[in-house]
């Protein structure tokens, strides 16, 4: 939790607790994405934004096109970003980790950062209320 300085009804100076929030990014394999959305809603992360993507790494892809197949190293993934307060980032994450896993090369990346603050457009709320 941080602390923020806030000034009372009567001019003092006081400090509260408010609440962090994180930003987890998660590249993940096309394959597992249906197991990890429902395991997300189970622990009620029940908003995320994703998208597909194309990387360039490690692992090979092989491909057929028109009967000839090939190899590349452009691979395709889903990139999903959450945004949940500090309560629920070890449990998202531990989610993440075991529904996306494969054992295999590829299996994907998470990336946490800080949100310094939330907003929702419809009711202009902020903060934890701005992602809930």
């Amino acid at each position: 939790m941080g602390r923020k300085k806030i000034t009372g009804q009567a001019g003092q100076m006081k400090t509260i607790k408010i609440k962090q929030m994180k930003k987890v990014e998660a590249i993940i394999r096309k394959s597992k994405f249906d197991e990890v959305k429902k395991a997300l809603h189970a622990i009620e992360v029940n908003f995320f934004s994703y998208w597909d993507v194309t990387g360039v790494g490690n692992e090979k892809q092989g491909h057929v096109y028109r009967g000839i197949s090939y190899s590349t190293s452009d691979i395709q993934r889903r990139y999903l970003v959450v945004v949940v307060s500090d309560d629920f980032l070890d449990v998202t994450v531990k989610t993440l980790l075991e529904t996306a896993y494969t054992g295999n090369v590829g299996d994907g990346k998470i990336f946490v950062s800080e949100v310094l603050e939330a907003y929702r457009i419809r009711t202009k709320e902020n903060g934890q209320a701005g992602i809930n």
